[in-house]
This record gives C-alpha cells, structure tokens and sequence, in this order.
C-alpha cells in the first residue's frame, strides 16, 4: 500500500507555512514552503498569499488539503481572530478559501490541528484519557484530546487568572515583554497549569510552542500532580494536523462554496 498524501497549510499572524504530508508517517514529503502573514491580516490578502503558496506547492487538485487558522472555528466560521485583522470575526471563511482555491478543504484552529498532530504523531500518542496541550506564544494556545479525539475550540488561554485572561501574564511573549527569568516566569506557568490541573484533573500535559525547545530551562521548575512534557513537532505540528485531519474527516464543499454551474 502506498503512502496516504495531504497537503497541510498553517496560517499564523506572522507567517503562512505549508507542505506536502505522509500522513501515514506523519513526516512532510516536500519542502516547507513559507511566505509572509501580509501586513494587517485582513482577509483578501490571507487568502491571495494562501492561493500563492498552494501554487507554489504544485497542488494537482487530487489530494486532500488541510487548512488550520488563529482563531476559534466554528461551523467553518472565525469567531475570534488572534494576530490577524478583526475582520475575520464571523465570516464563513472556510467556504472563502474554498471559494480561493478552488478545491474543498479541512477548516480547524491552529492549536487544535497542533494538539491532534500531537495526539497522532507525538507525545500523546497511544495516550489514553484526557490531554491538554497548550502552545507558550504570542498568546497561549489549547487543545483537549480524549482518548485521540479532538475536542475543539477549548481556549484555555483565556481563562481568567487573578483578574486577567491568563495568557496576559503567562503567555512567552510575556516573558519576553517583562524580560523575566526563567525562574519568574515558571511561577506565572506553575499558577496556570495548576488552575487548569483543578479545573480539568488532565492525564497528560503537552507543551508546544517555540520555546518548547528550551524545556530544561522551565518544566522542571513546575511542580504539578500531572505528568508534563514538551511537544515533539513544534513548528511542523499544525501542517501536520490539518494534513491528517483532512485525510481522517473528510472534505466537503462548505454551503455555498462550491463552484457555480455557469
């Protein structure tokens, strides 16, 4: 049997990657093709630099896509937008990439289609029970898996903490704003994750991120009743996910989306 194909497409406030997936391997069969997040985020130019990069791909318009965006997703629409223009907020923008580019696609939460990549390829693999994975950014970033499936659009960044949404203080770019130690900064991580422990009693934390790369500098400092550990694809988590997510649910045309009869 052949190797399964996807194509996976991450779209982040400051940058656009995507590649071609073995979703049965779970590793990217072409280069990584990245361009810029456009200036502003609005949606035309999203979507004209989304275009772009599935050209530059060479998609043959027979394998599945996979699309995962910053912001909640619900029925195919953005109910949030986080680093990219508020006017994304409520718009079917799963059918306007359809509509794009020409092809169905899968639509997810960028933190989601990470988690669940996670769940399939990486350090939640084979894990049974409840998962949180959260992503230390910009923001802070979410996903609950129980027993390999997704539960989707958990935002557990914003959890209110001490009167603010909890990715304010905890989030890695608070760190880098407040220009924190590493030891100060796992006490704000050590309040959060221990909000979340008592509020969901999880099997599993995973921490992804770019900083999950620096690990030994802030996990061990946190002391938790949960098991933690960092996330194992990182900057690749999110093609990967929407690539197998595309191949595991299917893609349909979203209501309205598909090419006209005339």
């Amino acid at each position: 049997m052949g190797d399964v194909r996807a194509i996976g497409i991450d779209i982040g406030g400051t940058g656009i990657k995507g590649a071609i997936v073995d979703v049965e391997a779970g590793e990217l069969v072409s280069d990584r093709v990245k361009v810029a997040t456009p200036a502003g985020g609005e949606p035309k130019d999203i979507l004209d630099a989304t275009r772009d990069l599935l050209g530059t791909l060479g998609h043959d318009g027979e394998i599945p896509i996979g699309v995962c965006f910053p912001a909640i997703v619900h029925h195919g629409r953005t109910m949030s937008a986080a680093n990219i223009s508020d006017e994304w907020i409520g718009l079917p923008a799963e059918a306007m990439f359809e509509q794009e580019l020409g092809v169905p696609i899968h639509f997810i939460n960028d933190a989601d289609a990470a988690g669940y990549a996670e769940s399939r390829y990486g350090a939640a693999r084979g894990e049974r029970g409840l998962v949180i994975m959260t992503t230390l950014g910009t923001g802070i970033g979410s996903a609950l898996i129980y027993d390999g499936v997704l539960i989707p659009n958990s935002e557990l960044g914003h959890l209110e903490i001490d009167g603010k949404d909890a990715e304010h203080r905890a989030a890695y770019s608070a760190m880098e704003r407040k220009e924190l130690s590493w030891e100060h900064w796992a006490k704000r991580l050590q309040r959060y994750y221990s909000h979340v422990e008592f509020l969901f009693s999880p099997d599993l934390f995973i921490v992804g991120g770019g900083v999950s790369k620096k690990h030994e500098h802030f996990l061990p400092l946190l002391d938790l009743q949960t098991r933690i550990v960092p996330a194992v694809h990182r900057n690749n988590a999110g093609i990967l996910g929407a690539a197998a997510m595309a191949v595991e649910y299917g893609t349909e045309w979203a209501a309205g989306a598909g090419p006209s009869d005339d």
